[in-house]
């Protein structure tokens, strides 16, 4: 990790380097100019990268009954194979945002993508869906490097306030887009070749925002550069893993479970923990303050709210393409491009929308518009038609999403000192991973407990084993397998049975997403600001202290940012 900066800091200077030598009339560092004038092509790298790490997650979703066949994965082992990857990247993100702060953040985002290509060709070559789940978790480690560098690179390039907001709008369109590409990425492997294709085809892209880094991408890091705080390092994770896997695994052992409950009481007991040891100790791995600022808390937990109802949707929507309307994956994942194209469009729009309106208008009407998608995906059958409710859903949603993540945030940026973009961007990843990981579970569980005795219910009195019948409560690709080796009598009543199981389990689903995200409305709208404060001042163009003043920043771990006391 110490190799990580070997050259001359281009975009975060010191604080006492820049009022001692700057100010006395010499010139801004010559590298300065140069990142100024490529920002647009390093902030293209940096949403080349955050698209690597979210189109694994989402791509993982077309490729689940393919796996499922071939693996012989049940529903928990398909929530697994999803979940595994959220589990290590949650835990990991605010260790590898503080230690892109302190090595560089280039070298961070450098060593992400070259692990992420390593360990995708792993995934790519498992045999079970044991191998599948310890790859999945490498990968998520790589991607806690990347997500956060990603965020704290494009906070240091974009000084101006516009242009920053329009930077943040377009990676957060991006982060949209990945979710909503994976499907299309993955139809289109799949239609030629085997599940391991949605692995392998990551490793390029990889590369080619490696070769492309090393060449655009600017050095920067905490000019403070504390020391590493291994028990906030410890604690963080160990917190937060114990929530992520507590949820992961309640809907098979029970939300109400003295297991599941005494989970979720460590977690919050070891973050608790955290938070305590983190206030306390000199160099703290995270500005425990910064939640003091209700801007910053309510953007968090929109985005939350907003990656809860998104995941938990998609983990449904994909099997309902391919399982009940018989799509194959290309075609299911053409199906989701209206998601893309909507995303695509609302977030760069955003940030003008959250100026003119203001950001307590424009987060919450996301967030309505997302409800509304939910509630109409909640009245599909098993006959709809894609040119109707499906399509209406998704483009609700997908425009709802766009409204939400830019303006949230942007507000969560204008909190964060530029020293410490990078274990600040991190927590604002943590909320979307923590959302998403919480939607895939509640909303799994949510289906499981419609679709199996929906199931059982509608087959009663076909007479099959038990044992079949057992195999089919499983998933809903299990129910087509079982239809597949039954007598032809009963090959077709199997079928429509579980693609009735399925809707009904896909409508309480649906209902749950909606519920949510319409409760985040009605927080974000009660405690958000109207408007956002400028961004952080240019360190290039920090207007002079007055004489007789001291120079230093009397919040040195805010230095560039708005105080959370005065926010």
């Amino acid at each position: 990790m110490s190799g990580f900066n070997k050259t001359p800091q281009l975009v975060v200077p010191s604080r006492r380097s820049r009022l001692g030598t700057w100010r006395r009339g010499r010139a801004a560092p010559a590298g300065a100019d140069r990142v100024h004038a490529r920002r647009w092509a390093i902030l293209a790298v940096l949403c080349l990268s955050v698209l690597l790490a979210l189109i694994d997650n989402t791509i993982v979703n077309v490729a689940l009954p393919s796996i499922s066949r071939q693996l012989h994965a049940s529903t928990s082992d398909l929530q697994w194979i999803v979940d595994a990857y959220s589990l290590v990247f949650a835990s990991l993100l605010l260790v590898g945002g503080s230690l892109g702060d302190r090595y560089g953040r280039k070298g961070a985002l450098q060593a992400g993508l070259a692990a992420f290509a390593g360990f995708s060709a792993f995934a790519g070559l498992s045999g079970s869906t044991g191998e599948l789940i310890v790859a999945r978790c490498l990968m998520g480690a790589a991607a806690a490097l990347i997500f956060p560098a990603t965020l704290a690179i494009l906070t240091n390039t974009f000084t101006d306030a516009k242009e920053r907001a329009a930077a943040v709008g377009i990676w957060t369109g991006i982060t949209g887009l990945g979710v909503a590409l994976g499907p299309i990425t993955g139809g289109i492997l799949l239609q030629h070749f085997s599940w391991s294709s949605v692995f392998f085809a990551t490793i390029p892209i990889a590369v080619a925002a490696l070769a492309l880094g090393a060449w655009l991408v600017p050095v920067s890091r905490d000019p403070e550069a504390p020391q590493l705080d291994l028990v906030g390092f410890i604690l963080s994770i160990a917190g937060v893993a114990a929530v992520v896997y507590t949820t992961i695994e309640a809907p098979a052992r029970g939300w109400a479970s003295p297991v599941t409950l005494a989970g979720y009481g460590a977690g919050l007991a070891l973050l608790a923990v955290f938070a305590v040891w983190e206030r306390r100790v000199s160099e703290p791995m995270l500005d425990i303050t910064l939640f003091r600022n209700i801007r910053f808390s309510a953007a968090s937990f929109s985005i939350a709210v907003a990656f809860f109802g998104l995941f938990g949707f998609i983990f449904l929507i994909t099997q309902y393409f391919q399982i009940v309307h018989g799509y194959s994956p290309l075609s299911a994942g053409v199906r989701t491009l209206p998601f893309a194209l909507g995303v695509g469009a609302a977030a760069p729009a955003a940030p003008v929308l959250a100026r003119r309106l203001g950001i307590k208008i424009v987060v919450p009407a996301g967030l309505i518009l997302m409800g509304a998608g939910f509630f109409v995906a909640s009245t599909l059958g098993s006959n709809t038609a894609y040119f109707g409710p499906v399509l209406a859903s998704m483009v609700l949603m997908a425009v709802g999403l766009g409204l939400v993540t830019a303006p949230s945030t942007g507000a969560i940026l204008a909190v964060l000192p530029l020293g410490k973009a990078g274990v600040g961007s991190a927590v604002n990843d943590v909320t979307r991973e923590l959302g998403g990981t919480f939607g895939v579970a509640v909303v799994g569980a949510v289906f499981s407990s419609v679709y199996g005795p929906q199931l059982t219910q509608l087959l009663h009195g076909l007479g099959l084993p038990a044992p079949a019948l057992a195999a089919a409560r499983q998933s809903p690709a299990a129910a087509v397998q079982v239809a597949a080796r039954a007598p032809a009598s009963a090959h077709a009543a199997i079928i429509d049975a579980a693609n009735r199981a399925f809707v009904a389990g896909l409508s309480r689903g649906s209902l749950v997403c909606a519920a949510v995200v319409a409760l985040g409305a009605v927080f974000a709208f009660l405690v958000l600001p109207r408007r956002l404060p400028d961004t952080p001042p240019n360190p290039l163009t920090e207007p002079e202290p007055k004489p007789g003043r001291r120079a230093e920043n009397p919040r040195p771990d805010l230095e560039g940012g708005l105080s959370p006391h005065r926010a």
